[in-house]
């Protein structure tokens, strides 16, 4: 027997031995439950936890799942990801077995997130969570029905609404900042280069390369729980050297100048992101125009770059997305000049075809004699 009466306390523990996950035998005891039946239900759930048995709750799996991914995930996203599940996820499967949970039971739960009012961008991040869980469950615990798999997403990846400033609204509002401070500098980065506001919070002196006009991001930031964290970015493709025009360059090299005995090392910008968002705001404010997040100056950005005709491929490098199917997908509705531009070129040829412009190798099939 493994689960005893603790006489003096009038209170039940378990005390039992097991294999952790190197194979090393060791032994557990926990005590204070007020019922026999409890103390045993725990010892079942934690043997179940070790072996990484699908009869364990879910609620305890969620632990084996960021257990596994310890090394993988950043704390940033082990922080998100946890906030999201024990919001979303474990108030409704948290008791239930990994291996009962059906389509049926998936098809609930969506039904629930979707009345909750949520939107769709975010519901999608909820399926997110879901998804990987029973994922993970599937490829390393073999868990042998995925019901995630048999289920429809929910939600969308991208917003049906993107909020951008055209280059005009942009002017209005950097307008309404002294020329040359801190946040001018800052918000100037932000519109021409597209960068992510950890990306710029991360950058120093001497990641600045004046004399070239270059920009080398190799880096995030974000404060977390009281302290500051710099960290690889978002994805491999996000490190990247982005071209600066002269003007811009130029302003970075005057800002830096007022920062005296500042190391080349040290962040040229030691603020936080809320902070940002805040003087974007009141700045807003004064310039009357509509009112948009820090992150939709990336936006903007990209913007900027498809209404002058920019191609995809040059943004997306610019940009540092992972694959080329994000810009076409987030951006492609820019381009609303392509498909005539595509016409008119080939009317064009076509006309110096039959107008006898071109060699007759490049003639039309249909003319040959």
């Amino acid at each position: 027997m493994s689960v005893y009466k603790d006489e003096q306390r009038g209170t039940w523990y378990c005390m039992f031995r097991y294999q952790d996950w190197t194979g090393k035998q060791k032994q557990k005891c926990k005590r204070g439950f007020k019922t026999k039946k409890e103390a045993k239900e725990y010892e079942e759930e934690f043997l179940h936890t070790t072996e990484a048995d699908m009869n364990m709750k879910v609620g305890a799996f969620v632990e084996v799942y960021f257990r596994d991914k310890q090394g993988e995930l950043k704390d940033r996203s082990v922080k998100n990801k946890r906030y999201m599940i024990e919001r979303h996820i474990l108030p409704y499967f948290e008791q239930k077995s990994m291996n009962e949970i059906t389509p049926s039971d998936i098809i609930q739960w969506q039904n629930k997130m979707r009345e909750a009012g949520y939107a769709q961008t975010y519901l999608r991040m909820l399926q997110n969570q879901m998804t990987a869980l029973f994922t993970h469950a599937s490829k390393i615990y073999n868990l042998t029905n995925n019901p995630c798999k048999k289920v429809k997403k929910m939600g969308k990846s991208d917003a049906d609404k993107m909020d951008f400033w055209t280059y005009e609204e942009y002017q209005k509002f950097i307008g309404t900042i002294e020329a040359g401070s801190r946040y001018y500098v800052l918000f100037e980065i932000l519109f021409w280069t597209g960068m992510r506001i950890g990306e710029l919070l991360a950058i120093t002196k001497e990641d600045v390369d004046f004399q070239n006009n270059k920009i080398s991001i190799s880096k995030t930031y974000y404060r977390m729980e009281g302290r500051d964290v710099i960290t690889t970015p978002k994805t491999e493709q996000s490190v990247r050297t982005v071209d600066l025009p002269e003007f811009l360059t130029q302003e970075i090299k005057e800002y830096c100048g007022k920062l005296y005995e500042l190391p080349d090392s040290e962040r040229l910008f030691p603020i936080v992101a809320e902070a940002v968002q805040h003087k974007l705001v009141r700045h807003i404010q004064k310039a009357g125009v509509k009112r948009i997040r820090v992150h939709d100056l990336r936006h903007s950005a990209c913007a900027y770059l498809a209404h002058k005709g920019v191609a995809p491929m040059v943004i997306k490098e610019r940009m540092g997305h992972k694959d080329i199917k994000i810009t076409l997908n987030t951006y492609g509705h820019l381009y609303p000049n392509e498909q005539k531009k595509v016409a008119d070129m080939l009317n064009r040829q076509r006309n110096e075809t039959l107008n006898g412009n071109v060699p007759a190798g490049n003639r039309d099939i249909s003319e040959a004699d």
